[in-house]
């Protein structure tokens, strides 16, 4: 019986130990496949795509627009969005006036109950689009989640941002954007 309960506490004390490794950044938050270089990257105008939402109202991104854009990819049943939601949640309340926020669930690799059921626990009150056939993931080159990306008022991408981030991370990266388009 001791040594079942010492199992017990060392299995709990290695996943707390995990956990706050990885929340920190000490261990990396996704596994990366593919060419960096050939995807969307900073400078470059983001790909153009319009897909409709939890809510069934179409979403479209692509060309100018009066303000910046934040695009998260995610899945249900991917651990670091789940971490990665509350955060965002939290960013759109404080931001979604001068962002337009879009949480693209990558239902291709998801079941839409599911993906339902996440947004319902999390209360998350963004847009959701449904990529229902894989084809803006793929636009994209999106082979991990989550996978982010800010693009400019001016239709072009600002950043791609692979894994998890600490949210202090987000809010500055989101501030400068914001204090950029006001300027």
């Amino acid at each position: 019986m001791k040594r079942t309960g010492i199992i017990v506490v060392l299995a709990c004390a290695a996943v707390l130990l995990g956990g706050w490794m990885w929340q920190s950044g000490s261990l990396s938050s996704l596994t990366t496949t593919g060419d960096p270089a050939s995807k969307p990257k900073a400078g470059y105008e983001a790909p153009a795509f319009t897909l409709t939402g939890l809510d069934e109202r179409p979403y479209s991104v692509g060309g100018p627009r009066e303000k910046p854009v934040l695009i998260n990819f995610w899945a249900s049943w991917c651990g670091p969005c789940d971490l990665e939601a509350p955060d965002l949640q939290a960013l759109y309340e404080k931001y979604g006036d001068r962002i337009d926020f879009y949480g693209i669930n990558a239902t291709s690799y998801d079941r839409e109950r599911d993906a339902r059921k996440f947004v319902d626990e999390k209360k998350l009150t963004f847009p959701i689009p449904m990529d229902r056939d894989g084809e803006v993931a793929k636009l994209y080159k999106v082979n991990n989640f989550p996978t982010s990306l800010l693009i400019g008022p001016d239709g072009k991408v600002l950043e791609r941002i692979p894994g998890v981030i600490p949210r202090e991370e987000w809010e500055k990266k989101l501030s400068d954007l914001v204090a950029g388009v006001a300027s």
